[in-house]
């Protein structure tokens, strides 16, 4: 059984990969941490609250403080033409969901998951990398307790989707998200090299929903907006970014990937760029040496991770 900790801005392929680690027999979803990027992170854990109602989803949420690792980085807008103005496709979720926060601040219940439970605890990170950088800064020792760390950001060998360069996730904070690549847990990066390629029809969804009923019909709604926004990349579909990175912890076996330490561009034109430096390629000295080397996914079996994923969301809730 996989722990999991599910740092996430819900957001709408958020949603779907919630959903997904709910639902699957293998994953035990023990915590999720909210940040700032697809909404503030008021509204992001407004919407994780609502989602853990609406699916019985027992897992705690903790707020993280809504900072970037550098306080002096500029936040850019939320994203209202991908999400909506409540960050979830403008379904009108409730201003207020009745249930608890975890009183620790998201960062602190990283650190104290991760020491309760040494070696088993996986993070799958799907928002700006804050609260993972924060946990680091406060308790550095936490990089050798972790299983390991999956993300969905960055962009390798493809260009991003903010910059030629970079990806929404690691653009917002890349100061956090060179620190996360740079530290000693083992981190799988499922970027835009593969979440590209993994695209889920209209109706491929609505056949969802008639297998797996209500749970799925609230996923539907949400999604409607998403796929009106991606029909400028691919038709009557959307791109399932966040899933695919918590389906690498399931079936590694569907991806492809490529070692080596990564490094994040903090200024310039490249601001947010994710670079790595394969291993057994060599170089005079730099800015790589001496850090781990970690996976960069480059290539998957989308039609593999589709169904795992379709199987999964219309599956019968777990007790």
């Amino acid at each position: 059984m996989h722990k999991v900790i599910f740092d996430t801005d819900p957001g709408i392929d958020d949603a779907m990969a919630l959903l997904f680690l709910h639902h699957h027999p293998e994953i035990d979803l023990i915590g999720i941490t909210t940040v700032f990027g697809n909404a503030s992170v008021e509204t992001t854990t407004r919407n994780a609250l609502f989602l853990k109602q609406a699916w019985d989803i027992p897992a705690p949420v903790a707020m993280g403080n809504g900072k970037t690792y550098v306080p002096e980085r500029h936040s850019a807008d939320w994203p209202v033409m991908i999400h909506g103005h409540d960050g979830l496709g403008n379904i009108d979720v409730p201003d207020v969901v009745d249930l608890p926060v975890d009183p620790r601040p998201a960062h602190r219940f990283i650190i104290d998951t991760i020491r309760a439970n040494p070696g088993e605890v996986t993070i799958i990170a799907v928002g700006r990398m804050s609260n993972l950088a924060h946990a680091l800064r406060e308790d550095p020792q936490i990089a050798n307790l972790a299983r390991q760390v999956i993300i969905m950001g960055g962009a390798f060998d493809v260009p991003g989707n903010v910059t030629p360069a970079a990806e929404a996730n690691i653009h917002g904070d890349p100061e956090a998200a060179d620190v996360v690549m740079t530290a000693a847990w083992p981190v799988v990066v499922v970027g835009l090299d593969v979440t590209m390629k993994t695209v889920m029809t209209r109706d491929m969804l609505a056949g969802l929903v008639s297998a797996g009923g209500e749970r799925v019909r609230l996923l539907s709604d949400i999604s409607q907006i998403y796929i009106d926004f991606y029909g400028r990349h691919v038709e009557d579909a959307m791109v399932v970014h966040d899933s695919c990175a918590c389906v690498y912890l399931v079936a590694p076996e569907h991806f492809t990937t490529r070692s080596g330490a990564i490094r994040v561009a903090t200024s310039g034109v490249a601001d947010g760029q994710t670079i790595q430096k394969p291993d057994g390629r060599h170089f005079p000295p730099g800015d790589w040496d001496g850090y781990p080397s970690q996976l960069a996914c480059i290539d998957i079996d989308a039609p593999a991770v589709l169904r795992l994923l379709g199987e999964t969301l219309a599956s019968p809730a777990r007790p």
